[in-house]
């Protein structure tokens, strides 16, 4: 009984250690690429202005980055960029519009969208969401509900004892590190094994037509389809 408790544990310390190793290489996989960082930077400031907490760049702005990597292609144009949050005090569409349109007055040539998860169960026929964690769970790909979002750092004083900061490597004489935080409620390794995974809390009927329009498989044809967990 012993062995087999030890086993278990040292099987959930190699799981660890592998995510560990995923979220280093995916921060800085961002971290290199300008065009994110600069949009983190953007977002962090409409989150200041506009008081958007559990903010993240979600969805594409990371997946695609990875698949992209790992398919050896130089990395896609960012066609769309999910800005999401969670604010359960006013969930009209209204205020998304407001956020949306500051960005695009920071960024217009960005293609932003934002959406307060504290709204989507409704559309989407679900309970009450009550976190953005917990409404990236609800999403139709598994790959796909995954973000980032950072804040800056003092370098001189935080840049040696916090592990999860980087610096933008593609940016000269850039003054700020950014302090990334990963969200991902189902982890990184079927993102990194090239899995397009079905979340059996969603329609199978919802992740087919999403898969045949958005031509993922055709995009990157390493991908593995997984219509079931």
């Amino acid at each position: 009984m012993i062995h087999v408790l030890n086993g278990a544990m040292n099987n959930v310390m190699d799981d660890a250690m592998c995510e560990a190793e995923l979220k280093h290489r995916l921060l800085k996989w961002i971290t290199q690429d300008c065009e994110r960082v600069r949009a983190l930077e953007l977002a962090l400031q409409c989150a200041k202005v506009h008081s958007m907490p559990q903010w993240c760049l979600a969805a594409g702005f990371v997946r695609n980055l990875v698949w992209d990597r790992l398919n050896g292609f130089e990395l896609s144009p960012l066609n769309d960029i999910d800005l999401i949050y969670f604010c359960p005090l006013d969930i009209s569409p209204e205020r998304d519009l407001v956020i949306e349109t500051y960005l695009n007055q920071l960024a217009p040539e960005l293609p932003w969208s934002v959406k307060n998860q504290a709204r989507m169960h409704v559309r989407n026929q679900d309970m009450a969401y009550t976190s953005c964690v917990d409404a990236m769970s609800y999403w139709p790909e598994l790959e796909t509900a995954v973000g980032v979002s950072y804040q800056v750092v003092d370098t001189e004083s935080d840049n040696q004892t916090k592990t999860g900061t980087q610096t933008c490597v593609g940016m000269k004489n850039h003054p700020a590190s950014y302090d990334i935080e990963l969200v991902a409620p189902f982890g990184l390794n079927s993102l990194f094994a090239l899995k397009l995974s079905a979340n059996p809390k969603r329609s199978l009927i919802v992740f087919d037509h999403r898969v045949e329009t958005k031509g993922w498989l055709t995009r990157y044809p390493l991908l593995e389809c997984c219509r079931t967990s």
